[in-house]
């Protein structure tokens, strides 16, 4: 019985290591970006294939603050997800350069900058909405002595690393590619790969923590 939401962990985990693995196209090289991006698509249909339920209930029930945020990042995640997996079968040069595509370069290349840094955000963010599950696990699994001092010690880490996230959203130009102010990415092909996930871990670690606080105030709230 609990096969099925370990194999769903599992994919969940795998998509954002292998997102994380994207965005660093400039220290892997086009081919690898290419392959990372096929398993992204397997990934994908594979975390679609074991959520079936959850599409399946969307429109029963009740829908109370933290299930309509909720559905509405999931679907926005889905939606630019699917930007990004389509637009860079388009613009494959390796893969998928097999398949006869013509045309739609220019507008693929803009969808998926679009997909890619708003796919990054809306998974933080997503993982962020579920962290308190997370953390129920590890409190299971490592009691501690003192779960005040733990809490108080995780609240300080996360509040830093939130705070270098901040900086990172603005130093790696965020605001430009989410909005699409540039066509074009800004690569340093000679940035050392620690600083550059560092900065990355850091900017998943902003979403997670925005996520996570706002799904405790969204439960405090009750449906109108």
């Amino acid at each position: 019985m609990r096969a099925k939401p370990a194999i769903r962990h599992l994919v969940d985990l795998l998509m954002l290591l292998v997102l994380c693995f994207l965005m660093g196209y400039q220290l892997w090289g086009e081919v690898a970006h290419e392959w990372a991006g096929a398993g992204i698509l397997v990934l994908f249909l594979a975390h679609n294939a074991l959520n079936l339920r959850w599409y399946r209930a969307l429109f029963r029930g009740q829908y109370p603050p933290l299930r309509a945020v909720q559905a509405g990042v999931n679907l926005l995640l889905a939606a630019a997800m699917a930007i990004q997996i389509y637009s860079g079968i388009v613009i494959s040069r390796h893969v998928f350069g097999f398949l006869p595509i013509q045309g739609g370069m220019s507008l693929a290349r803009r969808l998926h900058i679009l997909g890619a840094y708003w796919g990054f955000l809306l998974s933080s963010v997503h993982l962020g909405l579920h962290w308190g599950m997370f953390l129920g696990m590890a409190n299971r699994r490592f009691p501690a002595r003192s779960p005040r001092r733990r809490n108080a010690l995780l609240l300080a880490l996360g509040v830093l690393v939130a705070a270098w996230g901040v900086v990172a959203f603005f130093r790696r130009e965020f605001p430009t590619y989410l909005f699409l102010r540039s066509e074009f990415v800004f690569l340093d092909y000679e940035e050392p790969i620690l600083r550059f996930y560092l900065d990355y871990f850091c900017l998943m670690g902003l979403g997670i923590f925005l996520g996570h606080f706002a799904s405790k105030a969204l439960r405090q709230k009750r449906p109108a």
